[in-house]
């Protein structure tokens, strides 16, 4: 089923978009899959890849069966299992044809391909015992929901080389609902929630062309890793569900992140790094990040948000030629006391946005912090952050930028901005503390700490990273 929203969608009330968005991904949800093309492998599927793979398998194969009641956890870890050899030899991929294939958590191997085929799901589990519990990360100190270890993932890899989830548009559901509805109630005090996609301390990585809906939490979430390309997903929550983040890199370098279309109850795309103490010790930061051609949807968050979990630091960011719909805010920078680290040498240009309640956010109030032990006297840097080049209709407040007194955010720049205020927009539209910068050709006029210089073009890199230069290979399933 094709997503979509027509014009007059910018219109509506925020309740009335709440029930497009539902109805049109539980539409997604009843045609997702057809259960008369159970098992019925299509044939010869070209399809884009940083590596081909020399052997191939299907995974009822390994007895699965595609009736959505059957779980098929040992299925696909004993079709790795065995597969693994040849990996090694030349690449192997599994597909995933037609049908709806419920499992558990389950890993991946080296020089390995997931092909899901369209009109195949793999439905992820809501039997809690098919999820190993997991350390929680060595940046993190704890789980992101409470303290305490997590559920693995769906879909996981460690330590792995050149690793592939892709397909031509088949689908992973993460029928979230059931963890959504016990994280709510308090159901989990002491470990959080499995995550659909985490790959781990790994290079050479390819999510692409997939649909993921209903994710339990945070939905494609790289951490530790190195060259890493997430290309032409589909991501889609119902815009209330709890953290349902839907690109998070995390301590990642290297990395590329386009044509991507996402509606989330939380933040799009959210650049991470490590959480106060823990994340400063590990020191991973998060650099050489290009970002484009995104469109967002997410009321209740941002379109990009960099942290707020930034303690081994973010830089190096550029986003592009990006759209955002009914978003709370376009970036937002997230801080606090306690985190260190940095957020700097950030690049945005080419941003248009429709109902917006702010387009530039920045905070340092995201007071949150993992078990007892972070340092009070860490403060974060935030420089050197560039917009350029935006337009925005129907925006509540143009900016919300708020440094810390002792400790402002600087270098900010801002050039060839035009934003179209909503009908009752906030008294106070440029809301303006302990930051420092320049704006050109920006209307309405900043607030006194942004002064208008002389026409110039805020900053962005003419280089590439590395990622942007990789040139798939045309590959066949």
């Amino acid at each position: 089923m094709e997503f979509s929203l027509k014009p007059s969608t910018l219109k509506m009330t925020r309740t009335s978009f709440v029930i497009v968005v539902v109805l049109a991904i539980s539409s997604f949800q009843m045609m997702e899959s057809s259960p008369g093309l159970a098992n019925k492998v299509q044939a010869n599927i070209q399809y884009n890849a940083i590596n081909c793979r020399k052997h191939s398998a299907v995974i009822t194969e390994f007895g699965a069966v595609g009736d959505g009641k059957t779980s098929n956890t040992k299925a696909f870890k004993e079709a790795i299992t065995k597969l693994a050899p040849k990996a090694a030899d030349g690449g192997v991929q599994l597909i995933v044809p037609p049908g709806k294939w419920l499992t558990g958590s389950f890993n991946l191997t080296s020089h390995f391909t997931l092909f899901i085929q369209k009109d195949a799901t793999i439905l992820a589990s809501q039997d809690e015992s098919e999820y190993p519990v997991v350390a929680p990360l060595p940046s993190y100190g704890q789980g992101r929901d409470a303290a305490g270890p997590t559920f693995a993932s769906l879909i996981s890899g460690t330590n792995l080389t050149d690793v592939v989830i892709t397909g031509n548009n088949g689908t992973i559901n993460g029928q979230g609902k059931y963890w959504w509805v016990k994280y709510r109630s308090g159901g989990f005090k002491n470990i959080t929630r499995p995550y659909t996609l985490e790959i781990m301390f790994s290079k050479d990585v390819q999510i692409s062309n997939i649909t993921i809906i209903d994710s339990p939490a945070w939905n494609i979430h790289p951490v530790y890793c190195t060259n890493v390309i997430v290309k032409g997903v589909t991501i889609l929550a119902p815009i209330d569900s709890p953290n349902t983040d839907g690109i998070n890199p995390d301590s990642c370098t290297n990395t590329l992140i386009e044509d991507c279309f996402v509606v989330s109850g939380d933040d799009c795309i959210a650049v991470k790094s490590g959480w106060d103490q823990f994340g400063i010790k590990v020191g991973m930061p998060t650099q050489q990040l290009s970002i484009r051609r995104l469109t967002c949807i997410s009321p209740d968050s941002a379109g990009i948000a960099l942290g707020s979990e930034m303690s081994g630091g973010i830089k190096d960011v550029r986003m592009e030629d990006i759209t955002l719909l009914q978003t709370q805010s376009a970036i937002r920078i997230k801080t606090a006391v306690g985190r260190g680290g940095y957020v700097k040498d950030i690049f945005a240009r080419r941003f248009t946005m429709k109902t917006m309640k702010y387009v530039f956010w920045m905070s340092g109030a995201y007071n949150q912090h993992p078990a007892s032990g972070y340092d009070p006297k860490a403060m974060p840097e935030i420089t050197n952050i560039n917009y350029r080049d935006m337009t925005a209709d129907n925006v509540t407040q143009p900016a919300r930028l708020d440094g810390f007194t002792n400790d402002p955010f600087t270098k900010i720049c801002m050039s060839n901005i035009n934003i179209a205020l909503a009908a009752e927009p906030k008294k106070l539209l440029w809301n303006c503390t302990a930051i420092s910068g320049i704006s050109s050709k920006v209307t309405p006029k900043p607030c006194s700490l942004l002064p208008e210089k002389s026409p110039i073009d805020c900053a962005f890199p003419v280089d590439k990273i590395p990622i942007e230069s990789v040139v798939l290979n045309k590959c066949s399933a």
